[in-house]
């Protein structure tokens, strides 16, 4: 009987540790900017010291147990050996070449602009191409680790691998909470539009944009992927300047003032809606 008992433990336990990634946050996110000249960076595995990629925080606590979003710089050449994470994570290249695959495929370099999906418990390598190489990882539960291949599971969620150009683009007339003088285009990259379900889009501002997001959620984060934004919270407020790798997040019924002058593709992940206007 005890062998049976410990039996079915063991199995609820595996059945836990590998659940698919959580579909809601409950932390609500806060008026807040980190400029790409002022985030801090550290090693993503300190005990490699240089020789692992570099991990620079915008928000969350990747070291944790809770949602976090960071930037990692890859240096030209960089091949990780095989290696599995414990959690799934999202990622959207900023600048330069990445690979992120099994250790047997033939190279995909993802140029900046393309998204990738990398499940919890799935065997693969990452690697970079060019001289200079950034990406965005968005986690929704932590720490983020990196363990062996020995230690591989199926969690039931897929690899993913969308080059820039095989993105799907809809425009301010598809879209019910842009209005359609803004000339927005959209990419839904994951998640769900269900009720207070987490879902994250690449949202192209326009050169010459002008006007406001409105968050109608309780957690929204955004990152700029490319090009260039002035982002204010309000009138009274101070401008900054976002370039790529900046983030901001917005409370509730906040309604930030974006402003560019060049095309400008921003990464948004929220709780639930916003409006463009």
């Amino acid at each position: 009987m005890k062998s049976i008992t410990t039996r079915l433990l063991m199995l609820l336990l595996s059945v836990t540790a590998f659940a698919q990634t959580p579909t809601t946050d409950a932390r609500k996110s806060k008026n807040e900017v980190v400029t790409a000249d002022n985030v801090e960076w550290g090693w993503l595995n300190p005990l490699r010291g240089d020789k692992s990629p570099a991990a620079g925080k915008l928000w969350g606590d990747r070291t944790k147990n809770e949602p976090a979003g960071f930037l990692v710089k890859f240096k030209k050449g960089f091949s990780s050996p095989p290696h599995i994470h414990n959690i799934t994570y999202r990622g959207v290249v900023i600048k330069g070449l990445l690979h992120n695959d099994d250790e047997n495929a033939e190279k995909q370099w993802l140029p900046a602009g393309s998204y990738w999906q990398q499940p919890a418990g799935e065997a693969h390598i990452t690697a970079a191409d060019a001289e200079d190489n950034m990406a965005f990882l968005d986690i929704q539960e932590g720490p983020y680790l990196v363990k062996p291949t020995s230690e591989a599971f199926d969690n039931g969620e897929r690899p993913v691998n969308v080059d820039k150009t095989n993105l799907v683009w809809l425009n301010a007339n598809d879209i019910e909470w842009a209005s359609e003088k803004s000339n927005v285009e959209t990419a839904f990259l994951w998640g769900s539009h269900e009720k207070n379900q987490l879902r994250a889009s690449l949202i192209k501002l326009p050169a010459g944009f002008k006007g406001k997001i409105k968050n109608l959620s309780p957690n929204f984060r955004a990152v700029v992927i490319s090009g260039k934004v002035t982002h204010q919270f309000s009138k009274k407020d101070d401008e900054n300047i976002l370039e790529p790798g900046s983030y901001f997040g917005a409370e509730e019924k906040a309604s930030p003032r974006l402003e560019t002058d060049v095309e400008t593709v921003i990464y948004i992940r929220s709780n639930g809606k916003f409006k463009i206007k």
